[in-house]
């Protein structure tokens, strides 16, 4: 025996706590052989006696008595070290890494986490915000767990799980309703855009609803942030595009005026992982929530 065995221990506590081999092999359903051959092995290994014959029955040695103090020690940290593994099985923890867009990362993210701080506190969930294509990179890398992009999505091994359809909105400043009768692309083309930045996700979804028309456009401005986006068109700089979920609060739409397009546009949004990675629990109640984020 080269290390210290945690199970010939056990049975030393108990033949001292029984008083006998014989009575802690009836205990243990072992043969009382089997039992002292434990007892001495542990010996052997400490280069000691543990246990010495008295007119009534076994008890510990000088060395078995410190033995035991120290035992009763190594199985509580040996119990409190089973319960904390356990709790992975049992209970929804550890850390889940999410790569996602601004928009759905400032709009729609922060309900459904502060839901899931409240249904799991031993979960944690890290937020990496960025465009589809890089994070289903980080995902194929495994450098995220998960993703929630915009559809559609190519890549090796991915697992892809549609969870929502979302609609985008006409907005401009309610200073400037006036200006627009119409939300097709023909009547809004005459007038200035302010877009997302070229080669977003959004902004591809944005030049098809115009192109499906036969019409390109030229936005006077391309901004990456949404906020940014909204900023800009509050002070009727011009009207822009964006997704219901930007402007879905009341606080979000603060100065401006939202209407739905004609034709709808439309995106998808889905959640990536790859095939490989194994759904725990925490990823579970994570995509739970996401595909049903009214709920929330």
């Amino acid at each position: 025996m080269t290390t210290l065995n945690l199970g010939y221990l056990a049975t030393f506590r108990l033949v001292i706590q029984r008083g006998s081999f014989s009575a802690a092999a009836d205990v243990l359903g072992l043969s009382q052989p089997a039992v002292s051959l434990q007892i001495r092995q542990l010996e052997q290994f400490l280069q000691t006696r543990l246990v010495e014959r008295t007119g009534r029955g076994i008890k510990a040695t000088a060395a078995g008595e410190t033995l035991l103090a120290h035992g009763e020690r190594i199985q509580q940290v040996v119990d409190d070290a089973i319960r904390a593994v356990n709790a992975f099985s049992h209970d929804v923890s550890g850390t889940i890494t999410l790569g996602t867009g601004a928009t759905a990362c400032i709009h729609l993210l922060p309900p459904l986490l502060e839901q899931l701080r409240r249904d799991y506190p031993l979960l944690s969930v890290g937020v990496t915000t960025g465009n589809t294509l890089d994070i289903v990179r980080a995902i194929e890398e495994n450098r995220l767990d998960m993703g929630l992009v915009t559809l559609p999505v190519s890549g090796r091994a991915l697992d892809v799980m549609p969870v929502m359809d979302e609609e985008f909105v006409f907005i401009a400043s309610r200073e400037q309703q006036a200006a627009f009768r119409d939300f097709t692309p023909a009547a809004l083309h005459v007038h200035p855009l302010i877009a997302f930045e070229s080669g977003s996700g959004t902004r591809a979804l944005i030049d098809g609803w115009f192109a499906a028309q036969g019409l390109a456009i030229a936005p006077v401005m391309q901004l990456g942030s949404i906020e940014a986006i909204k900023r800009m068109v509050r002070a009727g700089l011009g009207y822009s595009i964006v997704p219901r979920m930007a402007v879905e609060q009341e606080v979000d739409r603060e100065g401006l005026w939202v209407m739905s397009l004609m034709p709808m546009l439309q995106r998808q949004l889905a959640v990536v992982m790859r095939q490989d990675k194994i759904l725990s629990k925490g990823i579970a109640a994570l995509i739970r929530l996401v595909q049903q984020p009214s709920a929330v």
